[in-house]
């Protein structure tokens, strides 16, 4: 049986965290969808057809299919068959945003595993909004998001 894992997020912009877990995801299930959120209540700095199209060119090296969405996360795990949804943490701060989601979609799909990833280590505290803060001051993200986010990022200013 295969085993569909949907990793869901905003990805405005996809990080080097993202690509990370994005990889990791494609040694454990047979097939990844990456479901980028059309509103998740933030302002965000890309579209979600940009955001698409960024998450797309970043993983184009890996099996994944990325997907836009809107509504409950469970009901696009049933629609695409998935197992698994993939979320990533970086802190304790995280889990204790995730964890009640997770026991929620539980509840609401039973059989639905929810796994948690740890980031790599240099990758940990990388996070969007940060990456946009950085940006917005001048910064330099080139270090924290892949080569194509930056040009769109460059291009943004």
């Amino acid at each position: 049986m295969s085993k569909t894992l949907i990793y869901p997020g905003t990805f405005d912009p996809f990080t080097l965290g993202h690509l990370d877990l994005a990889e990791r995801a494609c040694r454990i299930a047979d097939r990844v969808v990456i479901a980028v959120a059309e509103h998740s209540g933030k302002n965000t700095l890309f579209s979600l057809a940009e955001r698409c199209q960024l998450v797309q060119e970043s993983c184009k090296h890996l099996r994944v299919e990325v997907r836009p969405f809107s509504g409950l996360l469970i009901n696009l795990a049933a629609e695409e068959q998935a197992a698994m949804i993939l979320r990533g943490l970086r802190s304790g701060t995280d889990l204790d945003y995730e964890r009640p989601m997770a026991d929620l979609n539980r509840r609401m799909q039973p059989g639905l595993e929810v796994l948690f990833m740890l980031p790599a280590a240099e990758l940990a505290a990388i996070s969007s909004s940060l990456v946009r803060e950085i940006h917005r001051l001048g910064g330099d993200t080139s270090a924290l998001i892949p080569p194509v986010v930056q040009r769109a990022l460059l291009d943004k200013r």
